[in-house]
């Protein structure tokens, strides 16, 4: 089925803004269930890469040998909001591996936990990388390396082991030739790839249908088994992923044990349907994250997916109110789904 995604911004009963969004959603073997006529798009994977940039480090048995929880894993796979747990959970597999916070090569940003900002504000000599909303993926990598006795040394490069071994794992995960990869610098200073909207989708629909019980043999049960294990970390401890407030852990609170959702920069979401085995991947073209609650949650609405309990619990998402400084209901964010006639053959 094709449509079409707009998200209009009101103030008042004023249009005051649109988002053109594009979106796609393939079950694992690729077919596609709903796209928009962009579904085709290649851009950055960004964070929503994070689940399948720790599958080498699970699938190859360096989380069983570090005895890493599935807290870890969760905050390995995260964009996260430097809160105090986020912080702390960092900092425990860093000395478990016996490395310095400065092993980091994410850099420093600000948190965007309230109370974590505030302690950085009055004592900036306690900045650290560890801060960085990807430390944790950092702390994977790193992990990974010293598991395959690798260097740590500038594991952050495109020609390092670690990065060459995400883009193979990206590539086979998303069914897309690794050559085929658009390859740039994320934010945090690792490998960023390029890739169709609709290989992001069928990637998580991989994740969502892994089946550790499934018939796979030897590298294939291996996979499934792994994927389970970091779709279940991710489910079990939305909050580590992201943080309060943030798309995915709403996503996940309100759906629970059926859905895993991981965001990423300039706009993107990509969901997982556990029952169904299907794949979504949202992208904004103008990069604007707040088009991305309301399409999803219409996208969801359109699949059938949600019950009414959690439609409600998903009202501040789908419908996102505007407030001015004083306060003030002002205005609203709203998804729009248009249904479009069937692509001429």
């Amino acid at each position: 089925m094709r449509l079409q995604l707009d998200v209009t911004v009101w103030r008042g009963s004023i249009p005051e803004s649109r988002h053109r969004v594009q979106a796609a959603v393939v079950d694992r073997s690729g077919r596609a269930v709903l796209e928009t006529p962009g579904s085709g798009l290649v851009t950055t994977l960004r964070s929503s890469a994070k689940p399948f940039q720790l599958l080498p480090l699970v699938e190859r048995g360096h989380a069983e040998r570090w005895k890493l929880a599935d807290e870890d894993l969760a905050v390995m796979c995260a964009s996260h909001t430097g809160s105090p747990e986020h912080i702390g959970r960092v900092r425990a597999i860093l000395s478990t591996l016996g490395l310095e916070e400065s092993a980091l090569a994410c850099g420093y940003h600000d948190p965007l936990d309230p109370e974590s900002l505030a302690e950085l504000r009055g004592h900036p000599e306690n900045r650290s990388p560890v801060y960085n909303n990807c430390s944790g993926k950092h702390a994977g990598m790193l992990c990974l390396a010293l598991s395959e006795g690798w260097p740590t040394s500038g594991y952050e490069r495109a020609e390092h082991p670690v990065q060459q071994l995400m883009k193979r794992t990206i590539a086979e995960v998303c069914a897309v030739p690794a050559d085929s990869l658009g390859v740039a610098v994320d934010g945090c200073s690792v490998s960023v790839f390029a890739l169709p909207l609709s290989a992001m989708a069928r990637g998580y629909a991989v994740l969502a249908a892994a089946d550790p019980a499934s018939p796979g043999v030897g590298e294939a049960g291996s996979r499934a088994a792994a994927l389970d294990r970091i779709r279940r970390a991710m489910m079990s401890n939305p909050r580590l992923t992201a943080g309060a407030g943030r798309l995915g852990t709403e996503l996940m609170e309100a759906v629970p044990g059926r859905l895993v959702a991981k965001g990423g920069a300039e706009g993107l979401e990509c969901i997982g349907l556990v029952e169904r085995g299907l794949g979504l991947a949202i992208k904004s073209e103008d990069g604007a994250g707040r088009a991305l609650g309301p399409v999803a949650v219409a996208l969801l609405e359109q699949l059938g997916v949600l019950s009414d309990v959690e439609l409600g619990r998903l009202a501040s998402v789908s419908r996102p109110l505007l407030r001015n400084a004083a306060g003030l209901e002002v205005g609203r964010i709203e998804a729009q789904v248009r249904l479009l006639a069937p692509a001429a053959s």
